[in-house]
């Protein structure tokens, strides 16, 4: 038998877990990038309760859906309460604002832009 050294194994195939390494952070939103494919961005946040709300106006679309825990949604001029299993498409151009939130919300948004950019699995984090 040939030792051909270790097996190697696509990560992209590999199975992971939403709620692994999900601690939320002492403040703010982290923001993990799951799959950046062609136009297609998909990322995981977790939020912790000391928020400062920030609006948002993207160029690309996003549908949200809160995996977990609750949320106050502002979109335009409307706001929402979010429980977990809650989703929301937002349109390229609409403003939106996470105004309250519960400490360890996990959110999971699909970014659809306009123009791919470029593929491969890309973590980051912003707190």
């Amino acid at each position: 038998m040939t030792d051909t050294g270790p097996e190697v194994v696509d990560p992209a195939i590999e199975p992971l877990n939403l709620f692994a390494d999900a601690a939320p952070p002492l403040r703010g939103e982290r923001f993990e990038t799951f799959l950046r494919h062609k136009n297609l961005v998909i990322e995981r946040i977790v939020s912790s309760s000391d928020i400062v709300p920030q609006d948002y106006l993207q160029p690309q679309d996003e549908w949200v859906v809160l995996v977990q825990g609750e949320a106050v949604l502002r979109v335009e001029d409307r706001s929402m309460n979010l429980a977990a299993g809650d989703h929301v498409f937002l349109p390229a151009g609409v403003a939106h604002t996470v105004e309250r939130v519960s400490a360890g919300a996990i959110w999971l948004a699909v970014h659809l832009h306009p123009q791919p950019l470029g593929d491969g699995p890309v973590s980051r984090a912003i707190a």
